[in-house]
């Protein structure tokens, strides 16, 4: 019980802080057709938080959203650069403007000299999950202790702020965001401000890959955002139960993931273990796919092709 206090308990709850978080914005996501603004920023911030770490030496969430948002305005300009100059569509201009971007990202880390000792490839990638150990938590009694609970890795507080920062964002904006979700036109005559929803809607994308970004890294938080929602999608026609479908989706995916990440290779007789971040990922992704052979929903759509849904009142 002690190995599993110091050892698993402050990575499960971080991973089902992120994936439970992730998922309740991607749901959003999903409904809008914008399910691939999580993989678009988490290229596009990648860069900028290389860059606030050479520049200040730590991985401060303020440094960091800083960097990523610097990142940001560059690539906004590469893409109307490479518009204006090769007089190519968007998505051909964004396309290239993220992956460019995206490489930049990685050799910074592969030429920064101090690459390993803070921050490398594999954990910007992949993230470092399994590293956030509570070296204080000897026992259930830790758990009371003011002293031990200082100790805990500093991720945990701060993914749980970005937690309940976006659940008092849903809360707050929900009828804007479902209204603005189903039908943008009529959001912007009822004044619901669409726009500026879609805004803080992004915002609250990048805040939290940002903040997922040492525990997951840059790459597996996209499966985060999207598998649990279009799952849960498949699932029922109404979006109260798409959430809650999303939420259990999730929590199943960090806590299972985490379990067979650690655990999974020593039952088949292995003894390295597997990277958890990877695992979470892969049981979200096979949650998908089940949903997408057996969901209710699979086979419901309406006249556009797409599956229908019935919005809150």
């Amino acid at each position: 019980m002690s190995d599993f206090l110091m050892l698993s308990l402050v990575p499960m709850l971080i991973a089902s802080i992120i994936a439970s978080t992730c998922a309740l914005l991607g749901n959003f996501l999903v409904l809008r057709r914008q399910s691939l603004i999580g993989d678009a920023i988490s290229h596009v911030a990648l860069p900028g938080i290389v860059a606030s770490f050479l520049i200040t030496g730590t991985l401060a969430a303020t440094a960091m959203m800083v960097g990523a948002g610097v990142a940001a305005l560059i690539t906004v300009a590469m893409i109307a650069l490479i518009k204006h100059l090769g007089r190519v569509e968007s998505s051909a201009a964004m396309g290239v403007a993220f992956t460019a971007i995206f490489a930049l990202g990685v050799l910074m880390l592969e030429w920064h000299g101090a690459s390993g000792v803070h921050l490398d490839v594999e954990h910007a990638l992949y993230g470092s999950l399994e590293s956030l150990i509570w070296f204080e938590g000897h026992d259930w009694g830790a758990l009371l202790d003011r002293q031990a609970l200082a100790d805990l890795p500093p991720q945990l507080p701060r993914v749980a702020w970005v937690g309940l920062l976006v659940a008092g964002f849903v809360t707050v904006a929900w009828r804007p965001l479902v209204v603005g979700s189903f039908d943008p036109e009529f959001a912007a005559s009822v004044r619901a401000h669409p726009t500026l929803v879609d805004l803080l809607l992004v915002a609250m994308v990048a805040i939290t890959a940002i903040a997922a970004f040492e525990a997951v890294g840059s790459i597996i938080v996209i499966a985060m955002f999207i598998c649990p929602a279009a799952a849960a999608r498949l699932m029922t026609n109404r979006l109260s139960a798409q959430l809650i479908w999303s939420q259990v989706f999730a929590l199943l995916s960090a806590i299972l993931g985490y379990v067979l990440s650690g655990y999974g290779p020593g039952w088949l007789g292995f003894e390295a273990s597997l990277s958890a971040a990877g695992m979470i990922a892969s049981v979200a992704g096979l949650i998908l796919l089940l949903a997408c052979l057996f969901g209710p929903q699979r086979r419901h759509h309406d006249a556009s092709g797409e599956p229908s849904l019935m919005p809150e009142r």
